[in-house]
């Protein structure tokens, strides 16, 4: 499975950005799809994922109510709107997706080539 992620970049702190990943194709009736992130110095951290029906979103207690991740796996995407953004939410951010019990234990599968987010204070 290859997931391409896309839409990061620079943005001031309090602005948006939108990410947003296409998996190559599905492995099994419960994939599911995701966000990590890894800020310098840091380790990868779980920043949300939606689950294999698309429509019921889990987020990390540091992005719940300012970011919003969205699924549509009939083509295989998983959007994250990033609004109000803080630059502590720097960070290379990973687009993730595997099986519906692997997601959920924050062990994905597969990984995308991430993406940068920047934010500027």
């Amino acid at each position: 499975v290859q997931l391409q992620a896309s839409g990061g970049g620079l943005v001031q702190a309090g602005g948006s950005l939108r990410l947003s990943c296409v998996a190559s194709r599905r492995t099994s009736n419960t994939f599911s799809m995701g966000w990590f992130r890894q800020a310098p110095g840091k380790e990868r951290e779980f920043v949300g994922r939606v689950d294999w029906t698309g429509t019921r979103p889990y987020y990390s207690d540091s992005v719940k109510g300012r970011f919003t991740i969205s699924g549509d796996y009939a083509k295989n995407t998983v959007l994250l709107q990033m609004n109000s953004l803080k630059p502590e939410d720097t960070a290379v951010y990973y687009c993730a997706a595997g099986d519906g019990s692997a997601m959920y234990r924050h062990q994905p599968n597969y990984w995308g080539q991430g993406t940068q987010v920047t934010v500027s204070s």
